[in-house]
C-alpha cells in the first residue's frame, strides 16, 4: 500500500472530448500551407503538444517561421470553430469533485498551450476547481517525454512514487513512467484498451471511474496493485 499524495490530470480526451476537434485543426491548418495529411495520420498522434506532432507528420520543426505560421492557425481554427461546441465527458466535475472531497491535490498536465488549457478547462466546467496546472508552455519538450510531468510533480511538492496520472493516451503512460508515476487510463479519448496497457488500470471514461472509486473507496486507487 502506498500514500496517495496527488494526482496529476491530463484534459484533453481525459476530461473532455476534445481529440477528434484538435486533429481536425491540425489537418485544416497544414491544409492552408499545402501540407496534405489525412485525418488518421494526426489523430494517431493526438495527446503529444505541437512540438512532436507536428514534424512528426510534416517534417517542419514548430519553432521554425513555417511551423509557428502553422501553429497560430490551427489555434485559432480550435479556439474560434470547435472549442466552443467542445462538452465534457459525463461526470468529469462529479469525479473532480470526489478527489476533492477525499482531500487528494490535483494538479493539470497537459500537451495543450497554456491559452487553449484554460478555454478547455473553462469548457468541462471544472476551471474553478483545478486552479494547479501546467502546459506545454511551462516546459522545453511536451510529452511523451516527462518534462510536464515532472513540472506537475513540483507544483504538487510530493514524490512520484505518491503520485498518480490519469490520461486517455499512450503519450501519457510513457510521460508518467518516465517520470516514475503510475497511469490510470480511461478509453474514452479513443485509444483502445490494448493501446494503453502499459497503464495500471483501465477504465472507460470519468463516470466509470466515479462509479468504481464511489463502490469501493479511495483505497482502491492508493494499492500497489492493478485496480482492474
Amino acid at each position: 500500500m502506498k500514500t496517495l499524495g496527488g494526482i496529476i490530470l491530463d484534459v484533453d480526451g481525459t476530461l473532455i472530448d476534445s481529440n477528434h476537434a484538435h486533429a481536425e485543426a491540425w489537418v485544416r491548418a497544414l491544409g492552408e500551407y499545402g501540407i496534405i495529411t489525412t485525418y488518421a495520420e494526426v489523430r494517431e498522434k493526438i495527446g503529444m503538444g505541437g512540438d512532436n506532432l507536428l514534424p512528426a507528420v510534416s517534417d517542419i520543426e514548430e519553432d521554425s517561421e513555417k511551423g509557428k505560421k502553422i501553429s497560430r492557425r490551427r489555434a485559432e481554427i480550435f479556439q474560434i470553430e470547435y472549442l466552443p461546441y467542445l462538452k465534457p465527458f459525463k461526470k468529469t466535475r462529479q469525479l473532480i469533485q470526489f478527489f476533492q472531497q477525499e482531500g487528494v491535490k490535483m494538479v493539470v498536465a497537459s500537451s495543450s498551450s497554456k491559452e487553449d488549457l484554460q478555454g478547455l478547462l473553462k469548457m468541462a466546467h471544472v476551471d474553478d476547481l483545478l486552479p494547479l496546472r501546467t502546459s506545454k508552455d511551462d516546459v522545453e519538450v511536451s510529452k511523451p517525454a516527462p518534462d510536464i510531468i515532472q513540472a506537475a510533480l513540483k507544483k504538487l511538492q510530493i514524490p512520484a512514487a505518491n503520485a498518480v496520472m490519469l490520461g486517455d493516451t499512450p503519450y501519457d503512460i510513457m510521460a508518467a513512467k518516465k517520470a516514475g508515476v503510475e497511469t490510470i487510463a480511461l478509453t474514452c479519448g479513443g485509444w483502445s484498451a490494448k493501446d494503453l496497457s502499459g497503464a495500471v488500470a483501465i477504465y472507460r471514461d470519468p463516470e466509470d471511474l466515479l462509479r468504481h472509486l464511489e463502490k469501493n473507496g479511495r483505497s482502491e486507487i492508493t494499492s500497489d496493485s492493478k485496480l482492474r
